[in-house]
This record gives C-alpha cells, sequence and structure tokens, in this order.
C-alpha cells in the first residue's frame, strides 16, 4: 500500500501543476496516467501545436510546457505511476483507497481528479478506405511538424486544431482546409488570417462540404469531397488531417458516485471539491458556473484545491499562506539561501 498525502489522476498540465501546489505546502503526492508520458492532451493531441495564452509566456508548444512544469516540480522527487488506469477507489475511515489495473493500490484523504477530458481517442473519419491509412498518410495528430513540410495538405475540421494547423503548414505546404459547415467555430484572430491567406491564394477553403471517398492503393493520392448541392469533387492530395474533436470516455470515474454533468464533474468554485469529501475535480474534467476550458484556469483552481488538501492531510496544524519568494520549503527544495 502507497500512503501519501494526495493521489493525482492525470499527468496533464494541470496535474502537474497540482503537484508543484501541494509540494510547496509540504505535501507529497503519486501521479496516476493511463498514458505513456507526462503531458496529456498536450503531448498526446498537439505536441508541436503553439499555445498563446501561457502568462509570461509569448508562445510555446504543449511539449516545451510539459518539460517546463516537469523541471518545476522535480525538487519534490514525485513518483509518477504511467500507463496505469484507476478501476477502484473505496473509502476507509478518513481516507480514500484507489486500486489500479496493476493491482496497485495508494492510500490518501485526498484525492484530486485531473483527467481533462477522461481517457480519450480522436473522432475518426467514417469512410471505409481510411483505416489502411492510418499514421502512415492519414494523421489525427501531429507530432513532428517537419513530416509535413513540402506535402499537399487536406485539413478537415471546423474548430481551432484544423484552423491552428492550415495556418501553421500552410507556411511551407499546399493546405486545403475541408469543413461541413460554412461556418467556423475557432478564434476570430485566426479566422481573419485564413481568410487573408485564402484571398492571397496560399490556402484552399471548401465548404459545405464532406468526405466521401478516399483514392490511391499503398500511397495516398486524392480524396473525393461532396458539397451540400450535390458536386462532387476531387482533390489531389499527399496527406489528410482529421480534427473532428475527441471521443470522451471517462471510464470507471462515471461509477464513483460523483454529481456529473453530461462528462464533466461538478464541483463547488471554493475549493473545487466535488459531492465527495476529499475528492477534488480540477481541469477540463470539472464543471462550476463560469467555467472556462483554459489550462490558466486549471492552474488558479488547483491553486484553490490544494489548500483544502492541506488541511485534510494536517488537521492538526494551521494552514499559513506564504507567498513562494519566502517559502522555506521551496528554499529548502531548491538549496536556496
Amino acid at each position: 500500500m502507497n500512503k501519501t498525502d494526495t493521489i493525482i489522476i492525470g499527468a496533464g498540465p494541470v496535474g502537474l501543476f497540482a503537484v508543484h501546489q501541494l509540494g510547496i505546502k509540504g505535501l507529497k503526492s503519486v501521479v496516476i496516467d493511463n498514458l505513456d508520458k507526462p503531458g496529456g492532451q498536450c503531448i498526446e493531441l498537439y505536441p508541436d501545436k503553439p499555445i498563446y495564452d501561457i502568462p509570461a509566456v509569448p508562445e510555446c508548444t504543449g511539449e516545451e510546457l510539459t518539460k517546463k512544469l516537469l523541471e518545476q516540480i522535480k525538487p519534490f522527487e514525485t513518483k509518477f505511476f504511467l500507463n496505469e488506469r484507476v478501476e477502484e477507489v473505496k473509502k476507509d475511515k478518513k481516507n480514500w483507497i484507489i486500486k489500479t489495473n496493476k493491482n496497485n493500490e495508494f492510500e490518501a484523504p485526498n484525492i484530486i481528479i485531473a483527467g481533462g477530458v477522461g481517457s480519450f481517442e480522436p473522432r475518426k473519419l467514417s469512410v471505409k478506405e481510411a483505416e489502411k491509412y492510418e499514421d502512415k498518410s492519414l494523421f489525427y495528430a501531429i507530432r513532428d511538424k517537419a513530416k509535413f513540410k513540402n506535402k499537399t495538405i487536406s485539413i478537415f475540421g471546423g474548430g481551432d486544431s484544423a484552423l491552428d494547423w492550415a495556418l501553421e503548414l500552410s507556411k511551407f505546404s499546399r493546405i486545403t482546409l475541408i469543413h461541413r459547415r460554412n461556418e467556423f467555430r475557432g478564434a476570430a484572430h485566426t479566422l481573419s488570417e485564413i481568410k487573408k491567406l485564402e484571398s492571397e491564394g496560399k490556402i484552399s477553403v471548401k465548404t459545405p462540404c464532406q468526405l466521401v471517398s478516399i483514392e490511391g492503393d499503398k500511397q495516398l493520392k486524392s480524396i473525393s469531397i461532396k458539397f451540400d448541392d450535390g458536386k462532387v469533387e476531387n482533390i489531389k492530395t499527399d496527406i489528410i488531417l482529421s480534427f473532428f474533436g475527441l471521443v470522451m470516455k471517462l471510464g470507471p470515474i462515471a461509477e464513483w458516485g460523483l454529481s456529473m454533468n453530461k462528462k464533466t464533474i461538478d464541483v463547488n468554485s471554493e475549493n473545487f471539491e466535488t459531492n465527495k469529501k476529499g475528492i477534488f475535480a480540477v481541469g477540463d474534467i470539472c464543471n462550476y458556473p463560469g467555467k472556462l476550458k483554459l489550462i490558466l484556469s486549471g492552474f488558479h483552481e488547483v491553486a484553490l484545491a490544494s489548500v483544502e488538501c492541506f488541511k485534510r492531510a494536517r488537521p492538526n496544524e494551521k494552514y499559513r499562506f506564504e507567498f513562494t519568494t519566502s517559502s522555506k520549503i521551496i528554499h529548502e527544495r531548491l538549496g536556496k539561501k
């Protein structure tokens, strides 16, 4: 049995920052994630995609953000249990006991669920030819954008991922952006950049239409799309990128008796505790009035949740707020005077 102060489920950016916020309060934690490496959605789906809304960091990728967060928590020597999924959770007096699919057991007064959208996988194309081209000419995520240089690329989707990658890859490849509706859901600034590049002939935009077939033998050669008016167009393409969002699977978490709102977990906005005392939810998986699904919102949520975790883990100690500039724990861990 691994005993600790807090069990963190999810090793994405918010889960990693939870380690920091607990650590500076003197609390120990373990991190469990069903992926094979830390970083969560940032690493799994867009490690190379630029992120622009991290305070004081004008631009970074998901991979760069993950590396910085891991560097930040290195002094706390936190144990990670990767490729591991939580299967059971039960109450034992004031503590929670968790068991994983690898038969590891953990006991702690606190659980922080920072699982993003839970276990997830990209929503895949439904045309029958799609599967044989997966990870060869058809991709649902980009891990190394250098592999997409000097290609003819068809991008499907109407959200931020499709639009952002259309902009980024148009710098060195020929892009066709395809969406089933005339309206896109991306940021206004991104849409304006797309329209500008379209007017300059650097991006081709096809709407409203859908993919009807993929042509090729061992190598992808072209695709056919059908417009709402019935017209069919064949487009030569080397690469298909599909960004139709994620299929979300909460898995066993959905059976824990937590108050759910669709596929999110209801929390209070005072300390982000669920309806179960000692279980907290932060990041994209939590729901409360005014919730914004931003990484920086998740950072704020774990900062407040960690205070309540301290109170539960150290009931006989008074919590004293300290600025990190004067924190004894931070100075001791980093070897500073």
